[in-house]
């Protein structure tokens, strides 16, 4: 089902967008949850570290793919939002042959280098092969998380995201029967783990790609949609580089942080690693609602509503930080128990764990502006502050690595990603109030004057 968000209730409109996003990123999340559970569970500590030693390196590629195809279907919202058609339907092919290309170059980069990043970051030697047997098996299979994460990205900028959410369930349900096929029955390690997400991502993408070329879907493509002109690629490039760059970005800063865990042993990356598993369903509704105002704002600026974008902010930030809130007070309450799913008879590392989401937890409504003044400025088109925040990220996360972890141990980790949060919201929260002032008219004329343009 297609949503145009150009006219309603921007509140309704928006939750009713994010509901599926909020379930669909949590199956996607239960992807590795359900990986770091049966490895912890059935083959061992080290293990369990050695699939948490790939998490930084993991974010820096597939964050980049993430971001990439993100920017690439903003151009697709705003030509639906216009109601052109037949240019949404070029941007889709636009963003399948750019997204080839990229998995090729990404897949042979990648592979060429993993062992020597992992190396690079000092992987405690006991967990060391089982980090590279699951993320070089990851790694081969990029392209299905690009095509997953392209087509279903191009759906969400029509307004869909009742579908990805269908095959989202599907893969998970497929992914759980492998985990437990490959590790349990074939005695598979990390790299069990490791194929069945690469499988169960690959079914979903066709799924994806069967639903948007079927008979009688707008994204059913022609030969005439294949011609492509290379101003149209720098067009869609534009947008999608900075987006893919900016998550890479935040990443590098990760990788440090992870550099720096590996070097207080074990018991600390074990307990990072359950830690960021829970915190990563915690922070989903925030992440969902900055999702769902990405696809709101590129709508609205397409059809050049610039007033429903502010009121759909407005709107969106109150109901996102009320979600924060209550996050944050289950991480705080819940936070000992929940990391005991993860952590089997080790109180010192469950209590690490829990320090962790006590930090995050308190902090959570910075991040919840963080996701909505990030995406409302993609959605617009303006990437360059977004990109300066993720530099911002970067900033704050070395910065805790190499000092505050030197000086006070795991506790200096935790603070890392409260200060990334708030080093990136300050010139994002500015930026999206300067840039509404210049789009939104003085009070007294016509907002139609503003109407913004088409692409």
């Amino acid at each position: 089902m297609m949503r145009n968000m150009t006219s309603g209730n921007p509140a309704k409109l928006i939750v009713l967008f994010t509901i599926p996003l909020l379930i669909g990123n949590l199956f996607q999340q239960f992807y590795n949850l359900v990986d770091t559970f049966i490895v912890g569970r059935y083959i061992g500590v080290d293990a369990l570290a050695g699939v948490g030693s790939t998490g930084c390196i993991m974010f820096f590629i597939l964050g980049f793919v993430a971001g990439f195809t993100s920017g690439l279907t903003i151009v697709t919202a705003q030509r639906f939002g216009a109601g052109d058609m037949e240019g949404m339907r070029r941007s889709f092919a636009a963003g399948i042959l750019i997204s080839t290309v990229l998995t090729v170059l990404l897949t042979v980069v990648s592979v060429c280098f993993v062992r020597r990043m992992l190396a690079a970051l000092q992987t405690p030697p006991e967990a060391l092969d089982y980090a590279y047997r699951y993320i070089n098996l990851i790694l081969w299979g990029l392209g299905a998380s690009m095509m997953f994460n392209l087509l279903s990205n191009v759906m969400r900028a029509a307004g869909n995201s009742q579908t990805p959410l269908i095959f989202l369930v599907i893969a998970c349900v497929l992914n759980i029967i492998l985990d437990l096929t490959f590790i349990v029955g074939f005695g598979m390690d990390a790299d069990g783990a490791a194929l069945a997400t690469v499988l169960s991502q690959f079914v979903s993408g066709l799924l994806c790609l069967y639903f948007l070329l079927k008979k009688g879907s707008l994204f059913r493509l022609t030969r005439q949609d294949w011609l492509i002109t290379p101003k149209e690629i720098r067009e869609h490039l534009r947008l999608a580089l900075p987006m893919g760059f900016q998550m890479s970005i935040i990443a590098v800063g990760t990788i440090v942080l992870q550099y720096a865990l590996n070097r207080l042993g074990v018991l600390s990356v074990a307990a990072y690693t359950a830690a960021q598993k829970i915190d990563l369903i915690a922070v989903l509704p925030m992440m969902s609602f900055g999702l769902a105002m990405a696809t709101y704002t590129a709508q609205n600026y397409g059809a050049g509503k610039i007033q429903r974008i502010r009121d759909g902010v407005i709107q969106c930030s109150v109901i996102s930080v009320v979600f924060s809130l209550v996050m944050g007070l289950i991480n705080i309450l819940a936070g000992y128990s929940l990391s005991m799913i993860f952590i089997i008879d080790n109180p010192q590392a469950t209590e690490l764990s829990h320090t962790y989401l006590t930090v995050n937890g308190i902090c959570y409504p910075i991040l919840a502006m963080l996701f909505i003044f990030r995406s409302s400025l993609q959605g617009l088109g303006h990437n360059a502050v977004p990109t300066l925040s993720g530099v911002m990220e970067l900033v704050m996360r070395v910065f805790a690595a190499l000092c505050l972890t030197n000086s006070f141990g795991f506790i200096g980790a935790c603070i890392a990603q409260p200060l990334a949060w708030l080093g990136a919201c300050v010139p994002l929260g500015i930026a999206f109030i300067v840039v509404m002032s210049q789009l939104l008219p003085p009070f007294g004329t016509s907002v139609s004057c503003c109407k913004a343009p088409t692409n």
